[in-house]
Order: structure tokens, then C-alpha cells, then sequence
């Protein structure tokens, strides 16, 4: 008998019909041992260490599943991502574990361990709200079958890029009339479309950001708007049509669509006085920084909070494709500091966010110091390690350990990254 025959380990497996593809642990793995497709997210069974980082962080639940398997049956990367749902449990003889045991997780200080050799932006992911963060709801409407869905009518859908450009982003607003779903700023929210996909299988949930504060898009009012952009090509160029941005960027008002959720409890704002968010983002990524910016602004209005500093690093190719660009730039210079960065502007250099950010260290540096700032991060996966390297250079520039900062910054729910 071949020994990975009667070696048994404890395999991560990701749930099919709970996963609502919102990238959250693919992001926070430490080790790349997650990857996805269209269709799944998996756990490469090769690299997992069962670290547990990306447990606590998963909105659904769906990443806590394992099964013990003798390692030569594992199951593979491309067998998962075929998956409708997840395999039974399979019977491990009894003389085979008593034998040679089952593979334990590794402990914490090995499981923590990452490459110093490379720089990995995901070790620095807080699982953790702020302290003073509002207490989220979260799962009241679950994605495991079509009867626990809630919804919702379009009261809302305009278009806020430029029309006749090739970016097409929509602002949605999305009614729930009696029904209860309260919500904060930094959540998401789960979009099932209808129909079936070219398998003839219902289609699976699509996650949004949320991009209206905890009162509504219109304060008082039982509502939440999205930022969504209409998907005609994937990262690469390559044609595709986007399922749930169409759908919803073709909605009508009075249209009904049906809603999971909501999701999220940890990439949520402080609330105490006197507070600093830093807020970097990518196109649409501007969704849960819109929440955040706009329940300051009321409070602010209301004159019932003393706010901290809010400033904010927008990135795209262009003005154009930039999602809120006009009501950002009237926004007062006093309430918010807004910096801009663009990648194809005509005969400039490209910019992204790191490069502004490196623009205004000083004040960066600053914050990273302040135990009262905190930073959330929220765009493409490509933005990411630029971003949090930048941090570091800063930091370092400034005399301060970016090491221990930066831990202490996870530890502290102040350093949140929410990138796809």
C-alpha cells in the first residue's frame, strides 16, 4: 500500500450553493492556496496550511466545510470548480486513523507564517470591525434556496458616467418596502438573476456593495442603492456579458429582483468622534465609500458628530469612467480631501492610487500612526499589493516598523481590504 493511501488529511473545501463569489477569501489567504473560476471558488488542498485566516471573514459561512480525506483522494483544483454542490462525507476506516492519525492544522505560529522574501498584501487583512463600529446584521436572507430570498423593487436606475462613452455604470436603487433589512455602510448585498445559465442551472448570486448609509439612499426611507457596471469584457478584454450588470443596468423602475442578505461585519466604519478614514478605491469600488461619506456628511449636517478626517484616493482610467465625479468634486474641501488618479489620460503618464498616496505621504504617514485611522481599500485584486507596499514604503520612510504597525493594524480592525 502506497503511503498517501493511508495518509489522511483534513481538507477545506468551499460550499457551492452558500458561496456568493464575493472574493473575500481569496483576498485574505495568506498562502494563494484559493483560487476561482466563473462558476466556483476553491482550496487548492496542495497549498492550504489550514491557517484559518480566511474563515473568520467569509460573509456566509460557506468557507467553514472539511472533510477527511486520505491525501492521495484528495479532491483536485479543477474537480471542485465542477461542483454544484459538496460531496458527501466519505467513511475513513478507523484502523487507517488509529494507525496514523489525521493530519491536525499546523499551529498558529506556523500557520501565520508568510514568505518574507515576498511581499503579501493579504497577511495584513483585519478579520476585525473597528471598536466602535455599529453592530451589522448579517445572513437574514440566506442563498441556499430561492424561498429564504427577499424582494425588492427598482425605484431608481440612472446612469452616472458619461453617456455615449464605452463606460456604462449605473446607480440603483432598490426599494424593500415593509420588509425589514437594515443595513451598514460596507456591506453587500446578494443579486440573484433570473433565468438559468447555458447548463440550464439557476443562476448564482452576484454581490454588490452597498453604496447608500445605514437611513437609506433617501434618509427615512426603507432603501439601498448599488453602483454597478455594465461587465461587456472581462479583465483580459476578452467579450463577455456580464449577467447580473446587465440585468440590472436594464432594469425599469417598478421592476422586482430578488435579494440575498445582507452580507459583511467586518469592513465597516467607526463611529466614535474624532475617527480618520482613509478610504482607496477603483471604479465601482467607490460604492462602500460613497456609504461611508455620505452618513458623515449627514451627520455632519445634523451637527450630532465631530468627525475626523476623511480622505480619499479615487483611481480609473479616465474622468470619464469615474463613477459620482461631479457630486465628489462639489463635495466642501473642509468635509473631505479627494485625490484623484487617472491611467489613460492622453499624452500624461499613467497614475494610479499608490502613486498619489506616495504624493501625500506625510500625511499618510500620519495616520498610519493614529490609532483613530483606519484604511479600507476596495476595487480590483490587481490595486491591491500596490496599494498596502505603499503603505509600507511610507511607513518605513517615516521611521515607524511597518511590520509591527501593520499588525497591529490587523489586530485593530484598521487596515481593511475588499478587492475581486
Amino acid at each position: 500500500m502506497d503511503q498517501s493511501d493511508i495518509i489522511v488529511i483534513k481538507q477545506h473545501l468551499i460550499d457551492p450553493e452558500i458561496c456568493i463569489r464575493c472574493n473575500t477569501c481569496e483576498a485574505t489567504c495568506p498562502v494563494g492556496a484559493i483560487t476561482h473560476d466563473s462558476r466556483n471558488y476553491v482550496v487548492d488542498a496542495d497549498k492550504c496550511n489550514l491557517c484559518m485566516a480566511c474563515v473568520p471573514p467569509c460573509p456566509t459561512g460557506s468557507i467553514d466545510n472539511w472533510r477527511n480525506m486520505p491525501r492521495s483522494k484528495a479532491y483536485g483544483v479543477d474537480e471542485q470548480l465542477t461542483w454544484d454542490t459538496l460531496p458527501a462525507e466519505i467513511a475513513i476506516e478507523e484502523s487507517v486513523n488509529a494507525s496514523v492519525g489525521i493530519a491536525a492544522a499546523p499551529s498558529p505560529t506556523v500557520a501565520a507564517a508568510v514568505d518574507e522574501t515576498a511581499f503579501n498584501s493579504a497577511q495584513y487583512n483585519a478579520a476585525l470591525p473597528p471598536w466602535s463600529a455599529a453592530h451589522a446584521y448579517s445572513n437574514l436572507y440566506g442563498p441556499k434556496s430561492r424561498e429564504s430570498t427577499i424582494t425588492a423593487t427598482v425605484a431608481g436606475n440612472v446612469r452616472v458616467t458619461e453617456v455615449g462613452k464605452q463606460y456604462d455604470t449605473h446607480h440603483i436603487v432598490l426599494d424593500f418596502g415593509s420588509l425589514p433589512f437594515p443595513v451598514l455602510e460596507g456591506q453587500s448585498i446578494g443579486i440573484v438573476p433570473p433565468g438559468l445559465d447555458a447548463n440550464g442551472r439557476a443562476h448564482h448570486a452576484r454581490q454588490y456593495s452597498i453604496a447608500s448609509p445605514r437611513n437609506g439612499e433617501r434618509p427615512g426611507y426603507n432603501n439601498v442603492s448599488l453602483t454597478v457596471k455594465r461587465v461587456l469584457e472581462d479583465h483580459d478584454g476578452k467579450p463577455v456579458h456580464g449577467v447580473a450588470s446587465n440585468y440590472l443596468c436594464d432594469a425599469k423602475v417598478g421592476d422586482k429582483v430578488e435579494i440575498i442578505g445582507p452580507f459583511g461585519t467586518t469592513f465597516l466604519m467607526p463611529n466614535h468622534p474624532r475617527s480618520h478614514i482613509v478610504m482607496i478605491c477603483t471604479g465601482t469600488g467607490s460604492a462602500p465609500m460613497r456609504a461611508m461619506t455620505e452618513w458623515r456628511r449627514r451627520l455632519r449636517q445634523s451637527g450630532k458628530f465631530e468627525g475626523g478626517k476623511l480622505m480619499l484616493f479615487f483611481g480609473a482610467r479616465s474622468q470619464e469612467e469615474l463613477p459620482y465625479f461631479g457630486p465628489l468634486s462639489s463635495l466642501p474641501k473642509d468635509f473631505i480631501d479627494i485625490n484623484f488618479a487617472f491611467s489613460r489620460t492622453p499624452n500624461q503618464p499613467k497614475r494610479y492610487v499608490q502613486d498619489a498616496m506616495r504624493e501625500r505621504a506625510a500625511d499618510i504617514a500620519k495616520l498610519i500612526a493614529d490609532p483613530n485611522a483606519y484604511f479600507y481599500v476596495c476595487g480590483l485584486k490587481a490595486m491591491e499589493e500596490g496599494v498596502v507596499l505603499a503603505m509600507a514604503d511610507i511607513a518605513k520612510a517615516a521611521g515607524l516598523d511597518w511590520h509591527a504597525m501593520g499588525s497591529d493594524m490587523k489586530k485593530q480592525g484598521r487596515l481593511h481590504l475588499e478587492t475581486y
